[in-house]
């Protein structure tokens, strides 16, 4: 049977977001990319074995746009804060794009309450010579069919996004991610130098055809955080947890399952 999913509003740093929630089992938090919060299907699927919990960020959707919002930096010290409200140890962490960016800027500044760390397609680094689409100078729908290696696979996530009765959802999201991502443009100077710090068992799963942030970026992800595995999907683009779900949860659930064994 489906797992359920619940949605409340949580309020941390005089400020309320909305929060999805659903399954049982050990945590395991997923951060949402750019294009915003949705209950999706992989998220049902790692449901069936683990406690999912999908928070919507600050300045996203129906989540406030608090005073505070100025930068990527903000977003990490209010996640912790959120995990310390919600009394939460032990959180396998995950996270898509600008997702990624988040939690690798959480884990950089604390890991006490993380178990593992999942970087999927993630934002964050500058790397010279990686040949990137700028999300900034194409329209909406072209940004959303560069996501995927088959374009035609696109359509499913256009319609969601792009739907004319959410287009303040969708200003307000593009707002924010122009303010965290603008300049510099989707990366923290500051990250690389300190993702040594990370020491939780750490995966860097990614499409082989992310035009976003191509392959070299994984692999710096890869080389610069003690001990992290890097698993590449194949004939994938940005977003391999909508475009090859089973693909994407096998990976994840495998490296949790192989993590808990060695504990």
């Amino acid at each position: 049977m489906a797992a359920e999913f619940s949605t409340s509003v949580v309020a941390v740093s005089d400020c309320r977001i909305r929060l999805m929630r659903g399954g049982a089992g050990d945590p395991l938090i997923y951060l949402h990319g750019a294009s915003g919060a949705a209950w999706l299907p992989f998220l049902q699927q790692l449901a069936a074995k683990y406690d999912v919990i999908a928070p919507e960020h600050p300045g996203f959707g129906e989540s406030d746009t608090p005073d505070w919002l100025d930068n990527i930096h903000d977003l990490a010290y209010f996640y912790l804060d959120l995990f310390a409200a919600l009394q939460l140890d032990r959180i396998n962490l995950a996270g898509n794009s600008l997702g990624g960016f988040i939690a690798a800027e959480i884990a950089v500044r604390s890991t006490q309450r993380l178990a593992s760390l999942t970087l999927c397609d993630a934002a964050g680094l500058f790397v010279d010579g990686a040949a990137q689409l700028d999300p900034f100078l194409v329209t909406d729908e072209a940004r959303l069919r560069s996501f995927f290696y088959d374009p035609k696979r696109a359509d499913a996530m256009i319609a969601r996004v792009l739907d004319p009765k959410l287009e303040e959802t969708a200003l307000k999201n593009q707002a924010t991610v122009a303010k965290l991502s603008w300049q510099p443009r989707s990366h923290d100077p500051h990250l690389g130098k300190w993702l040594h710090r990370i020491d939780v068992p750490t995966l860097v799963i990614w499409g082989d055809h992310d035009r976003l942030f191509p392959l070299q970026h994984a692999q710096s992800f890869a080389k610069a955080i003690p001990g992290a595995k890097l698993v590449v999907i194949p004939k994938c683009g940005h977003v391999p947890q909508i475009e090859k779900p089973d693909e994407f949860v096998a990976a994840l659930e495998s490296f949790l399952t192989a993590r808990q064994k060695a504990a």
